[in-house]
């Protein structure tokens, strides 16, 4: 299986290849267009601010590219921000696959929400094999609402998806590959999703 991860300059790779090595699979690191789109499955990484991170993948011209994949596409934390519509970090227009605003945690609460958080509601294959409540590893300032997209949900300041679904498209706000063995279980469902979702 080809597994791709994308390289455009804004994603913390080398522990989501770690993980992915841990859990008996192999990954590669790329930004060209063929080999992404021949891969059985795509990962999305993204670490940083918003509208920077949009224009690194608009210069190799990835923002065209991976709202059109076919395969099953993960996006983690900023990656999955970027899969929404718009963000209000950096008044950011997305890549617009889910039909979300990302919008920022208030002031009343610590930002960013920095550590260990339930996750529940879970209703996805994304999830087989994790129990409501099981804790993920989270570091943001925004988040994305309440929504039709999501499957899964945390709670921080007010209840948020924490996990979004629409076609062959997925996205984690958390970070599974920080998040022990649970977090490496929902990589490995991911993984072994089958490709004609």
């Amino acid at each position: 299986m080809k597994i791709a991860i994308i390289d455009y300059g804004a994603g913390n790779i080398q522990s989501i290849l770690f993980a992915i090595e841990r859990i008996g699979f192999e990954a590669f690191v790329t930004n060209d267009w063929n080999l992404i789109k021949s891969a059985d499955k795509v990962i999305f990484p993204g670490v940083g601010e918003a509208s920077s991170a949009m224009e690194k993948l608009k210069e190799s011209g990835l923002n065209i590219l991976i709202p059109t994949l076919k395969q099953p596409v993960l996006g983690i934390c900023l990656g999955m921000q970027l899969m929404c519509k718009s963000s209000e970090e950096g008044n950011t227009k997305g890549l617009n696959i889910f039909d979300v605003e990302i919008i920022k945690f208030s002031n009343e609460v610590k930002v960013p929400q920095m550590g260990w958080n339930t996750i529940y509601n879970l209703k996805s294959p994304l999830f087989k094999g994790i129990n409501d409540n099981e804790y993920m590893y989270l570091v943001h300032s925004f988040y994305a609402p309440k929504n039709s997209n999501a499957i899964a949900y945390t709670d921080y300041e007010t209840e948020y998806a924490t996990a979004l679904r629409k076609d062959n498209f997925y996205g984690v706000q958390f970070h599974p590959e920080k998040s022990g063995i649970h977090g490496e279980q929902i990589l490995k469902n991911f993984l072994e999703l089958p490709i004609n979702y």
